[in-house]
């Protein structure tokens, strides 16, 4: 029998613990160590998105830079919105998806304010001239020792980033989605296993499964779907920025069934599908990327 080429899971990433670090929020690329894989070095397109237009929140590091690479190496010309403090992560990733030939734009702002995330989606309708993909990924987190210590200024903007992040830029870009179009959440494992120290964060990502599943059946009619990724624990500058101390750093994703965190490389190719139209079937749906944790 001859040997099979295919990747053993358990193994395809950097499986040393993360070394002792913090950051303030945001968290920075440059900062992370080890810094996270984007794919920008093997993600190779096939053109499964060719012509289309998408805008990504959080689009500058984490997840969102590794959904924009395979984006613009799929054919997908790029918008990406993140936090004023992240323009040279941002740079870094329009730079990557110039290279291959795409539009990119990079929108500045915190989608906390209204204005802005109603403002961030029409300047991408007007220079992409339109939509096909809305990828709504711009998340924040912090960990609380206790219910207790919740505080109402951090809970408030867990929720007002993660919702009113959601809910906006979607309103204000759904009237102009045409049949073919795709909304795609990142939602958490968090919205179904939740920890008591990201308890607030946790409510935000069950929220927005409903706001999934509620969405999906209106867009339906229109030929819209809607879409959720629940990531497992993944390896993004947002982690050091969570307050974790250094033996949760070191232990971060080890109790997953393969034994590591993921790459945000990782999820790339299930945001690819989503917007594909190999997954014209596919609507209301959570697709977990959790590295085996049941949801």
């Amino acid at each position: 029998m001859s040997e099979s080429n295919a990747t053993d899971p358990r193994h395809a990433h950097r499986e040393e613990p993360a070394p002792p670090q913090q950051q303030e929020q945001p968290g920075k690329t440059s900062r992370t160590e080890p810094e996270p894989d984007h794919g920008a070095e093997h993600y190779v397109g096939h053109g499964r998105l060719s012509g289309r237009r998408a805008l990504i929140t959080g689009g500058d590091s984490g997840i969102g830079r590794a959904v924009a690479i395979a984006y613009a190496r799929e054919g997908a010309d790029v918008a990406i919105v993140h936090m004023p403090e992240e323009q040279k992560d941002a740079d870094d990733t329009v730079r990557l998806i110039r290279a291959e030939g795409r539009l990119a734009i990079s929108i500045a702002g915190d989608l906390r304010d209204e204005a802005f995330a109603i403002d961030a989606v029409q300047r991408a309708l007007e220079e992409l001239n339109g939509l096909d993909i809305l990828v709504l990924n711009a998340a924040y987190q912090h960990d609380i020792d206790g219910f207790a210590e919740l505080r109402t200024e951090d809970m408030r903007r867990v929720f007002e980033t993660n919702l009113l992040g959601t809910v906006v830029p979607a309103r204000t870009a759904f009237p102009a989605l045409e049949p073919g179009a795709s909304i795609i959440v990142t939602a958490s494992i968090q919205a179904f296993q939740p920890s008591p120290g990201l308890i607030d964060y946790a409510m935000t990502k069950a929220a927005q499964v409903a706001f999934v599943k509620a969405l999906a059946e209106e867009a339906g009619p229109r030929g819209i779907r809607v879409n959720a990724v629940a990531p497992g624990p993944v390896w993004t500058p947002l982690i050091p920025a969570t307050g974790w101390d250094a033996e949760r750093l070191a232990s971060f994703g080890q109790d997953t069934p393969l034994g590591r965190p993921a790459q945000p490389a990782e999820l790339a190719g299930a945001y690819v599908y989503l917007a594909s139209d190999e997954a014209t079937y596919v609507s209301g749906a959570v697709l977990a990327v959790t590295g085996g944790k049941p949801l």
